[in-house]
């Protein structure tokens, strides 16, 4: 199948734009540096667990956070006690409660007084925990203030978003028995998403790196054999390259942080429903051509589909497409679609995980770095590029720039579609383990240049360089899962781990056998295109000058 020029120039800057980040959704533990700190009133802002139970049946569940004073919250279900909540009497607990309470979970507003106040007149009272209603939808995190010396706190204190508030109100007006349980689950130290998705990235790498030596192997053999064949003994430059290959180049890899960036800020300050509606688009044009691409391919190793392969047809504006490919096409067509329709359902990340692997699969198959200088320079600057937008950005932003954007936060989505995720299964919290396009396109790169150059060298896994350059992406991928849970789940730049393993590798491993060089200046990712005549051209060539001269 030919490739339509628009469509590589789209895939072309999937790589410069997508780039990456690994995120995972709702963190549980919010460490803040601002909000003042001392004996007492230290608790980190964790998220809480508030299932209602209304004569006697679990009827719905909220999630509110705990204060930076008090106990440290249950994380087991079983263990957290079930308790029946009272309302205060005054309403904002800001002097002792008129009802008499034995142990309920006192329910508050906010307001009139401090948090810590509230905490001290409810446990004065009685009460066995105390909930805080919000007057917003957001949640706010409870602090002490500097004056306050009373931190003795013995009772658990969460605050719950308003509407919560309003649907304990209406189930406690009907003369309703409501009770709740608080508890803070803890998230697993490993999820089995986190397996799956560096088995999907790792595989992924792996897939597109043999398509792209195979090709670029075979392409090698097809230009040997017509040089042989070619009366003339030369060729022109531009049937030497005419491979539907982009090699990516020095200059284009230094402005990709500049172009990169450019987009990262725009997607950061347009976010909105309407500017995510135009990604998943963009997405499926991009997903529909991957798809495309790899059945097309695939199918035409079979025998019973060489014949629609091989024939071609005429189609206006597009040239010559096979017929495979067009009876292919509406299939691929229909499953973006399908995916674009379905997405916010909780199955659609199947179908977003087949077109993002199938279009990086692609990508990786048409862009290349022809050399480890490019490859260093481009990793290099997409490493800074992660730091800064994932770290420093919060500055100037006061947000991490690259995480905002990752899960969408103000369009109404679950985040951008360039990513690949799934759920995780057993966290009591949900969400997803995701992993950005770039952390595999970026790297797969060079990952690939190192196949590529292992076929044309004709050298085996062990002599050769990608056996070496894949673990070290497989470690370093590793790696930023472990640094991830360490962070209690806070977004990390999963290329300050992957560029310094993988790179840090090859460029050792070249140093060490004496051809960094070799691989630092190479052209055509180990094509080598000559400008001269073959053996046999040359030495007629030869013999015809020397008949003239005698």
């Amino acid at each position: 199948m030919g490739k339509l020029p628009y469509m590589e120039a789209l895939l072309g800057c999937f790589v410069l734009l997508l780039q990456g980040y690994v995120v995972l959704a709702g963190d549980i533990v919010h460490q803040d540096v601002n909000g003042p700190r001392r004996p007492g009133c230290d608790n980190n802002f964790v998220l809480v667990k508030v299932p209602i139970w209304i004569d006697g049946k679990e009827e719905m569940e909220f999630v509110g956070v705990g204060a930076r004073f008090g106990p440290t919250l249950e994380s087991k279900e079983r263990r957290a006690n079930q308790t029946t909540v009272a309302f205060a009497e005054p309403l904002d607990c800001c002097e002792k409660p008129r009802n008499k309470l034995t142990g309920e979970a006192i329910l508050v507003y906010r307001g009139n007084c401090s948090f810590v106040t509230k905490a001290n007149v409810a446990e004065d009272a009685g009460a066995s925990a105390l909930i805080i209603i919000n007057n917003q939808t957001e949640l706010l995190k409870m602090v002490c203030d500097e004056n306050e010396t009373d931190l003795k706190i013995g009772i658990p204190v969460v605050m719950l978003p308003q509407d919560a508030g309003q649907s304990l109100n209406q189930s406690m007006s009907k003369n309703s028995h409501v009770s709740i349980q608080i508890y803070s689950p803890k998230r697993p130290l490993v999820d089995v998403a986190e397996v799956f998705l560096w088995l999907m990235a790792v595989c992924t790498i792996l897939c597109a790196s043999y398509w792209s030596a195979w090709s670029a192997r075979e392409a090698a053999a097809e230009l040997e054999k017509l040089l042989k064949d070619d009366s003339d003994g030369y060729f022109t430059k531009e049937e030497r390259h005419s491979s539907g290959v982009i090699d990516i180049s020095t200059t284009s890899a230094l402005a990709f942080v500049v172009i990169a960036s450019c987009f990262l800020v725009m997607l950061y300050k347009l976010m909105s429903h309407v500017f995510i509606e135009i990604l998943v688009v963009v997405f499926c044009l991009g997903g529909f051509e991957g798809l495309l691409t790899c059945l097309v391919a695939l199918l035409s190793r079979f025998r019973w589909f060489e014949p629609a392969a091989e024939s071609y047809i005429e189609v206006p504006l597009l040239g010559p497409v096979s017929y495979l490919t067009l009876a292919i096409a509406p299939f691929c067509a229909a499953a973006a679609v399908l995916w674009a329709v379905f997405r916010t359902f909780p199955f659609a990340w199947i179908g977003q995980d087949i077109l993002g692997i199938t279009l990086i699969i692609t990508v990786l198959q048409i862009v290349r770095v022809p050399n480890l200088k490019v490859g260093t320079l481009l990793l290099s600057c997409a490493l800074l590029y992660d730091i800064f937008w994932v770290f420093v950005s919060k500055w100037w932003f006061h947000k991490s720039v690259m995480i905002v954007v990752a899960r969408g936060d103000g369009s109404g989505e679950d985040g951008i579609p360039m990513l690949l995720k799934i759920p995780r299964l057993f966290d009591p919290w949900g969400g997803y383990s995701i992993i950005g396009f770039g952390d595999i396109i970026l790297p797969g790169l060079v990952v690939a240049f190192s196949l590529r150059h292992d076929f044309l060298s004709r050298k085996g896994l062990k002599a050769g360089y990608f056996l070496w350059a894949m673990l070290a992406y497989g470690f370093g991928l590793l790696v930023t899962y472990v640094a991830l849970n360490l962070m209690d789940g806070h977004g990390q730049p999963a290329l300050l781990y992957i560029v310094p393993f993988t790179l840090g590798t090859l460029i050792m491993l070249a140093n060490k056998r004496g051809e960094l060089r070799h691989l630092w200046n190479m052209k055509g990712g180990g094509v080598v295109f000559s400008s001269e005549p073959c053996p046999h051209v040359r030495l007629e060539q030869e013999e015809q000058s020397s008949k003239v001269k005698s």
